[in-house]
């Protein structure tokens, strides 16, 4: 059977942030292929209901609150509930993510995506800085000036929105995704429901 799973993220969320390495740790363990999808929730939350954080109703904002200091604290991860630089534009930590999964492929964009939220959410940077993606990416050794100028290019700002795309198409109405044989699994709370579809 195909063990195919599509990844549909976006790098500023702090639930993308909490799920992604236990995400990979299980497909790993499945020897499942990842697809990764950056989106923009931006077009994204019109067509499904959704609201940007901060015109969502004071009970809604006070429960997430409330959830990520759980999951900070079961997961034993390090999360700035209120960090210096979010709200912060999603755009070119995605787009430079698209950048590195179609120069370097899936593990290396994984790699950037999966530092890009701990800039966030555990050490306070600001991923629409050129000069912090920057960092982020030649830490890896990649080519960080000319992955960020293929980043700001018309062939990955049209692969951004043809991800959007897919995902209203999908069904997808919030970040993490994970689909499974076309079963959605939404938010890194759902993860144990994915790693038993993938024993099947």
């Amino acid at each position: 059977m195909d063990k195919t799973v599509d990844y549909f993220i976006t790098p500023v969320s702090p639930f993308v942030y909490l799920g992604h390495a236990r995400f990979r740790e299980i497909c790993a363990k499945h020897q499942a292929k990842i697809n990764l999808r950056v989106m923009d929730l931006g077009k994204v939350f019109p067509v499904s209901g959704g609201l940007a954080l901060k015109d969502r109703p004071p009970q809604r904002r006070a429960y997430r609150m409330m959830e990520l200091k759980r999951w900070r604290e079961h997961l034993g991860m390090p999360l700035t509930l209120e960090p210096k630089h979010f709200p912060v534009p999603a755009e070119p930590a995605a787009t430079l993510i698209l950048a590195v999964l179609e120069r370097h492929g899936t593990t290396a964009a994984l790699d950037i995506a999966g530092d890009c939220g701990r800039a966030v959410w555990a050490e306070e940077r600001d991923i629409s800085d050129a000069s912090v993606l920057a960092e982020i990416a030649s830490a890896h050794k990649l080519e960080a000036d000319s992955l960020l100028e293929h980043a700001r290019s018309a062939e990955v700002a049209a692969r951004y929105v043809q991800n959007s795309q897919e995902a209203i198409m999908r069904n997808v109405f919030g970040a993490p995704t994970y689909i499974y044989h076309d079963e959605l699994f939404w938010g890194q709370d759902r993860l144990e429901f994915l790693d038993r579809a993938l024993v099947q």
